[in-house]
């Protein structure tokens, strides 16, 4: 057990501790302690916190380097219909032709670092739930927190790999060693849902960090309706997107001039960083006339968005289009700090997906009209008018595909799980891609990890 918290320690105190000690005039944190030794790790409240938040680090920490949020966003984003890379690394290329080898790097980096936030979540759990010392309330929501991040890590590990080894015991180095085959989707699916909902309990719905840089009830209730909504569960996507969305007195559905400020009324969850200063803008958004961001939104996208009888505020307002060399490039401004200090956060959650979600499930349930008053939320504070209300069944979920596509393009690969849930890939992406097959929708396993582990199957596709 000294080990594991040892490890915990070396992986994931110290950097949550320098980093969110920091980043004190952003985020209300407290005053951690900057070391804290591994025995007492979950001895007192303090020492307990940081080792929690140390687990935010991964999405958000060292923002023009490779994240969780860049790696679930921008590769994602190329892969599908929606981002155009404009550099020439040989790796992420691989992903904008969907020619990924088994060898790239990029795709082992994301394996890794998401099985060691759940190694290091793991290990917080098991800490947390055998400690006799801790307030009860804060146990409770650390637990949540802890609990949280793991489900949210093997949701993209499903969507993305398929099927995967479920580990959820503490082990030091367990991912190095570990011969675990994979789970199927539908038990990674299982766990991923047992622990939203155990989060839910045990977490309140005020925030212990501002502005909401800390998981709360509604984080959860959130991520679990899109995961009911991924799971084709229809009546509780339904009923927990309504959860946070009837959270009138936190929430509300806030301009596009002001979605991704760190104070927007519409953030549900964000995981702050020393600069305010995202992934997000560094890797969209460049000064200087001749310069071109390393992603831009293909041209395609820009051209899908309505401009009569109204022009959709999300292209005025989210995307600039930029001439550099007789070429345009359409440059994603969600976020607009990209150097220096900004007042922006990675924001993981929204308000608008919420209501994307019930739109869609509402839909499936046949309620075209509860999904038309859904859709035309996301729509009004865009500046369009509604829907028609005439629309059958299958063209309001046309509809509220192409909404999603406008309100969540270059967030955390949305329009590609988008197309993977809904059995469309193949149909968009052959169109568009010279050589696309069926069994790219999912991201090969690292060889690396093969090699250790010789239960790790291949995706198809992927096996030389």
């Amino acid at each position: 057990m000294k080990e594991i918290l040892k490890n915990i320690m070396s992986l994931s105190v110290w950097t949550g501790a320098m980093m969110l000690a920091s980043c004190e005039s952003f985020v209300d944190l407290g005053a951690p302690p900057t070391q804290v030794e591994y025995k007492d790790a979950f001895t007192t409240d303090a020492s307990a916190s940081t080792v929690v938040r140390g687990l935010y680090v991964a999405f958000a920490g060292n923002f023009n380097n490779q994240n969780l949020s860049q790696m679930t966003s921008m590769f994602t984003g190329i892969a599908a219909d929606e981002l155009q890379y404009n550099g020439t690394d040989v790796t992420t290329t691989e992903f904008a032709t969907n020619n990924l080898l088994n060898l790239n790097s990029s795709v082992a980096n994301l394996w890794s670092m998401s099985y060691q936030l759940i190694k290091n979540a793991n290990n917080a759990i098991t800490g947390l739930e055998s400690s006799t010392s801790l307030t009860a309330s804060l146990k409770n929501q650390l637990i949540g927190e802890a609990k949280f991040m793991r489900a949210y890590v093997y949701f993209y590990l499903v969507n993305l790999y398929g099927g995967v080894p479920l580990n959820l015991l503490p082990d030091n180095g367990a991912f190095e060693s570990a011969k675990l085959p994979r789970a199927s989707a539908d038990e990674v699916y299982g766990q991923i849902v047992n622990d939203l909902r155990d989060a839910e309990d045990k977490l309140e719905i005020d925030y212990k960090a501002t502005p909401r840089g800390r998981v709360n009830k509604h984080a959860a209730s959130a991520l679990l309706s899109r995961v009911y909504l991924y799971s084709k569960d229809y009546p509780n996507a339904e009923l927990y997107a309504g959860k946070v969305i009837g959270a009138t007195q936190l929430y509300s559905l806030t301009a596009p001039t002001a979605n991704f400020i760190n104070s927007s009324a519409e953030t549900i969850l964000q995981i702050a960083n020393l600069t305010a200063v995202t992934t997000f803008g560094f890797n969209y958004v460049t000064a200087g006339a001749t310069s071109i961001p390393n992603y831009t939104l293909l041209e395609a996208v820009y051209n899908s968005f309505e401009t009569t009888p109204a022009i959709d505020l999300r292209r005025s307002n989210w995307i600039v289009p930029k001439v550099v060399s007789n070429t345009t490039y359409y440059t994603i401004s969600k976020y607009k700090a990209f150097t220096g200090t900004g007042n922006e956060y990675h924001i993981l959650l929204r308000l608008s997906e919420q209501y994307l979600i019930r739109a869609e499930a509402r839909a499936h349930r046949d309620n075209l009209s509860g999904a038309k008053a859904d859709i035309d939320a996301v729509r009004t504070r865009a500046g369009l008018g509604g829907v028609s209300s005439i629309l059958t069944k299958e063209q309001m979920l046309e509809a509220i595909e192409t909404e999603r596509l406008h309100e969540l393009f270059g967030e955390y690969g949305h329009r590609w799980l988008d197309l993977k849930r809904t059995g469309r890939a193949t149909t968009v992406l052959s169109a568009i891609k010279t050589d696309w097959k069926e069994t790219d929708a999912l991201f090969p396993i690292p060889e690396s990890q093969r090699l250790q582990n010789k239960e790790l199957g291949q995706n198809p596709g992927y096996e030389n």
